[in-house]
């Protein structure tokens, strides 16, 4: 059986990973104050115990779709047979049981913008167990996982660290050629696959592999990211939180919850809700300051709803069973 949460060293390291989520294991060990071999048994331990993984982030728009939001309502049940089905589909970036808002919420992608209306209109509502489904697409996301994370570094380590971060993503649109996308699929499945590693699955060349690799990286095309379960780093409550909001105040009340602490997720959407906050929570006492103070706070709220998780069971396309 899994700890409750992680000891303090594993924590330092799950931090300093998720400023520099590629760097090298010297690097780490140095900025940590231990050994490389210490580094390096802690990090087995982590992917091996904890489930952690290091991911690619890849934008959005490369193939012209964006996510879609659907919350979903099971005959009684019949919640955790809908949420695996829904696991299971290669569209599926996050999936959870939920209490609150419906039984089962989970984030759709499309590969392409045309498959989206036989994934929802068919193949979603087609799996045995479903009542009724609701669909919200995702417009602008504010912040993502691959911001997210925890504050116990010094000032210093985190200079450190900053140094080795990937690029920030482009704020529109750029093309990427065959190479570049190819090697963003493999960054997508191993964030810290190295130039050599992927050289090999490619058949490229070293130096190709290496140019290419460096290229999405420093353009900000692959985001690498830390994916670890949230309990286990002290953050054993998540909830999604759909907000109805004045057209006007729609944008400057996404900006103002991208910046909150709680911040995992945050976009604007298209549907009877106007933005999505996905937060973590230490305890149910923060969960009600956020909803009674810190979105008490902007007038141009005028109604919420809230999922709480129960269970993940595929995050950022990774199972979590």
């Amino acid at each position: 059986m899994l700890a409750d949460t992680l000891d303090p060293e594993d924590l330092d390291l799950v931090a300093a990973l998720q400023l520099a989520p590629r760097v090298s294991l010297q690097v780490l060990a140095t900025t940590l104050g231990i050994s490389t071999g210490t580094v390096s048994r802690r990090l087995t331990r982590l992917r091996e115990h904890y489930g952690l993984r290091i991911v690619g982030q890849i934008p959005w728009w490369l193939d012209g779709a964006t996510p879609h939001h659907v919350w979903v309502s099971t005959a009684p049940g019949h919640a955790r047979e809908v949420a695996t089905a829904v696991a299971d589909l290669s569209e599926a970036q996050f999936v959870a049981s939920t209490t609150g808002r419906a039984d089962v919420y989970c984030i759709l992608h499309p590969r392409r913008r045309d498959e989206a209306a036989e994934l929802l209109t068919v193949t979603l509502p087609s799996i045995p167990g479903i009542a009724t489904t609701h669909s919200e697409l995702g417009l602008h996301r504010y912040v993502s996982g691959s911001t997210w994370r925890l504050h116990r570094l010094t000032a210093d380590q985190e200079q450190a660290l900053v140094q080795h971060r990937h690029g920030a993503p482009p704020d529109t649109p750029v093309p990427m050629d065959d190479d570049e996308r190819a090697v963003a699929t493999v960054l997508h499945r191993n964030g810290r696959a190295s130039a050599a590693e992927i050289a090999r699955e490619l058949g490229r060349s070293a130096s190709t592999a290496y140019r290419t690799t460096q290229s999405v990286l420093d353009r900000g095309l692959v985001q690498p990211r830390v994916e670890i379960e949230p309990a286990i780093l002290g953050y054993p409550l998540e909830a999604v939180v759909s907000l109805s909001t004045s057209p006007a105040s729609m944008r400057a009340i996404a900006t103002a919850l991208a910046g909150h602490e709680s911040a995992r997720y945050v976009t604007t959407v298209a549907g009877t809700s106007s933005v999505l906050h996905h937060g973590l929570f230490h305890h149910e006492d923060d969960l009600a300051t956020f909803l009674s103070d810190d979105l008490g706070k902007h007038a141009g709220v005028t109604a919420f709803e809230v999922s709480t998780v129960l269970s993940v069971l595929t995050r950022y396309w990774s199972p979590r069973r």
